[in-house]
């Protein structure tokens, strides 16, 4: 299993042979001085991707530092929705996305089609689309959440059935915390369904007095065996009030290094089976760079999709 401090999912970087790190990430931070970009950086990035960004956070606070850019350009460090949603809140800006290729399976679980058609199927029902989901599907939705503030933004639909899109575990976690009826979609993110019980109980074995940290996305089962449930940046506030050394951190392992730095006196540990997301570490130094001094790969979104994703959005991001 992960520890503090471990290297996390080293992939293929035949890409950087030619210079290391430190030098690439002093030439990404000229570019964006040159280019006024802000760099945007999820907390499952490679650790020296997320040493280069300006804000790194979940995809709650990504989206609100997005809202709030005042750059030219917006360098999304993630994965394809998050970059779309950076679209959807600057149609004015450039948004690149290093790695086009960094898509996530749990939004393809959904498409605007499906929704609609779900829509038909259950006419009083609100539709509550988790930001994980593609520009076409929140421009068919009521509300977007992410799984900081999926239980807020339920509780402010006026509606008391919510069509709740696409993952079925942070839907079950909502479901349990308010009093509306939720339909949940079958989606899941497969890096959080593939944590089992039997994982994290072999981990407090290896580490018997620590505390177990549980990202909503996980099967109900786990979180119910979960000290704290958290998205990922709740995870460093949770890790910070907590009294215990030791934490098992059910989440992708990339998270293990925000926690580290954050917490650097408390030690972190990830399943067994290190829980990896392969396209959040698609993104490398040398992509972001390239981005920067290319401004390319683009992220963009029709203008009649973008607005009505954009009311969305925006209800969202009105709930504080």
């Amino acid at each position: 299993m992960m520890a503090q401090r471990g290297e996390v999912g080293q992939l293929d970087r035949l890409d950087e042979v030619f210079l290391d790190d430190q030098a690439i990430a002093e030439q990404v931070l000229k570019a964006k001085r040159e280019r006024n970009a802000v760099i945007l950086v999820h907390n499952y990035q490679r650790p020296e991707v997320q040493d280069i960004g300006d804000f790194t956070g979940d995809s709650l606070g990504l989206a609100r530092k997005a809202a709030e850019a005042e750059a030219d350009v917006i360098v999304f460090c993630g994965v394809h929705f998050m970059a779309e949603t950076a679209y959807i809140l600057n149609p004015g800006k450039i948004v690149l996305l290093p790695e086009p290729r960094a898509g996530c399976p749990m939004a393809d679980m959904a498409t605007a089609a499906e929704v609609v058609k779900a829509r038909e199927e259950h006419p009083d029902a609100a539709v509550v689309s988790y930001v994980n989901t593609s520009a076409e599907v929140k421009a068919v939705s009521d509300y977007c959440c992410t799984s900081g503030n999926a239980v807020q933004v339920v509780r402010a639909v006026d509606a008391d059935i919510v069509l709740f899109v696409p993952d079925r575990n942070l839907a079950r976690y909502v479901e349990e915390r308010v009093d509306k009826l939720i339909i949940p979609w079958e989606g899941y993110c497969h890096v959080h369904d593939e944590i089992t019980v039997n994982h994290v109980m072999l981990a407090l074995e290896a580490h018997p007095g620590a505390e177990v940290i549980a990202h909503p996305e996980c099967r109900t089962e786990v979180l119910e065996i979960a000290c704290h449930i958290r998205s990922t940046s709740g995870m460093v506030d949770a890790a910070l009030q907590s009294d215990a050394r030791e934490f098992i951190v059910a989440t992708e392992s990339g998270m293990i290094y925000p926690l580290s730095k954050a917490v650097p006196e408390k030690s972190f540990y990830t399943p067994p089976v290190e829980p990896v997301c392969p396209n959040m570490k698609l993104t490398t130094l040398s992509k972001v760079l390239w981005a920067l001094q290319t401004l390319e790969p683009r992220v963009t979104v029709p203008e009649d999709i973008r607005l009505r994703a954009l009311g969305a959005v925006e209800r969202m991001l009105s709930l504080g």
